[in-house]
């Protein structure tokens, strides 16, 4: 008798080992709505979102200085400011590289390894760590980082659809299991261009709110007609601020454009001074200005943590709130809304919604910091997290045990 219980019980132990194996490990599918701010849930118009956070997660999230798309999209996938990943703005300069500048519009540049080197996102992580990944779309993501790309990646293509992107990421989960991705970007743009030509409340920008929900609600559904489990974690990477042409500081009224480069504009400048002319340059700007703040790299003020990188422009003003900087004609129309700001500027904070089995259900921390999204990724993923700038205790409250 006590050899037939011992044989059932060890049945029973294998058997609970067998589905403990079978058990699917969930998706982790991080998304972005560039430009999306958190109160664009309150309009009535995100009925999927809007589900999607009743159910999980949901908070304003703070993120890094400068509040602009590069920067913060390698911080959320770093955990590192950007004066310490070394994206530090859309367009940059570097002291190794003389003559050369980077910008999202020279693809010779930003495809480059150099200028994303200083830090290694968690997609290349994780291929290290033998876990697929795939990107439809993340800045950083097209280049092979410490010689890594994902598995699966797509060259940034604004022509490529919202309709065709979710596909792309349905079609990667269809695939068996040995070669379907465990971890997987998503990104929209079309919220933050909408809300920079048209404005935050403009009916246009209402439209591309509509129609993200609605793709991310088809996602939701092909994941669920498959039968595929899935922690989503849904950003944005800065808000949006109401700018107008009656709040323009133009630095050609203070000094030659030829004494200096202006490497980034807009709610902040990026200065360089020319050579052989530091010192009226910089004479110039840190004097006191109306509507504007400049101040050397090394005197900016603490809670920005930005200063210390060598592609740290010499001199950095800050446009009062609702202000831009510019020289000489815009490129652009001076309306709608743009970004830029102090990273504490309410209107800059981004969004954090996650939702999926590994998720608490409580109300949500109020305010996230975008530091800490990287951690929490790296334990949905399973791989350990590479020194950062985030605070663990937020992901050990966010997550089940």
């Amino acid at each position: 008798m006590h050899m037939i219980r011992s044989f059932f019980v060890l049945i029973a132990l294998f058997g609970a080992v067998a589905t403990q194996a079978q058990t699917p490990v969930p998706v982790t599918i991080l998304i972005s709505i560039d430009g999306f701010r958190p109160d664009y849930l309150d309009r009535g118009i995100t009925p999927r979102l809007s589900a999607l956070r009743e159910t999980g997660i949901f908070a304003s999230m703070r993120p890094s200085f400068p509040t602009k798309t590069f920067p913060n999209h390698y911080t959320i996938v770093t955990g590192l400011r950007p004066d310490h990943h070394g994206i530090t703005g859309n367009s940059m300069i570097d002291p190794a590289r003389p003559g050369q500048m980077f910008s999202l519009g020279n693809p010779a540049q930003s495809l480059d390894p150099f200028w994303w080197d200083q830090a290694e996102p968690i997609w290349v992580t994780a291929e290290n760590a033998g876990i697929r990944t795939g990107t439809m779309f993340w800045p950083g993501s097209e280049v092979a980082i410490r010689g890594v790309r994902p598995q699966d990646w797509q060259r940034f293509d604004q022509n490529v659809s919202n309709i065709q992107r979710v596909n792309a990421v349905l079609d990667w989960q269809r695939r068996p299991e040995t070669i379907r991705p465990r971890f997987v970007t998503l990104y929209f743009d079309t919220v933050d261009m909408a809300g920079h030509i048209h404005g935050i409340s403009a009916s246009e920008t209402d439209a591309a709110i509509a129609e993200v929900d609605t793709r991310i609600g088809e996602l939701v559904d092909g994941l669920a007609a498959m039968d595929r489990l899935a922690n989503i974690v849904i950003i944005s990477d800065h808000g949006m601020r109401t700018i107008d042409a009656a709040r323009v500081i133009q630095l050609d009224e203070l000094i030659d454009p030829s004494f200096y480069t202006l490497v980034e504009s807009g709610p902040y400048a990026a200065i360089e001074p020319a050579a052989g002319t530091d010192d009226h340059v910089f004479e110039t700007f840190i004097q006191p200005h109306d509507n504007m703040t400049c101040t050397r790299r090394e005197e900016v003020p603490a809670h920005l943590e930005f200063g210390a990188n060598p592609r740290a422009t010499a001199i950095l003003c800050r446009a009062d709130a609702g202000w831009v900087i510019i020289s000489g004609e815009p490129r652009y129309p001076i309306a709608g809304a743009t970004h830029g700001w102090d990273n504490f500027d309410p209107e800059m904070r981004a969004t954090f919604l996650a939702n999926g089995p590994a998720f608490v259900r409580e109300a949500g921390p109020g305010i996230v910091d975008n530091v800490d999204v990287y951690t929490l990724l790296s334990r949905l993923i399973g791989i350990e997290p590479l020194p950062n700038d985030g605070d663990p205790a937020v992901a050990d409250a966010l997550l089940n045990d």
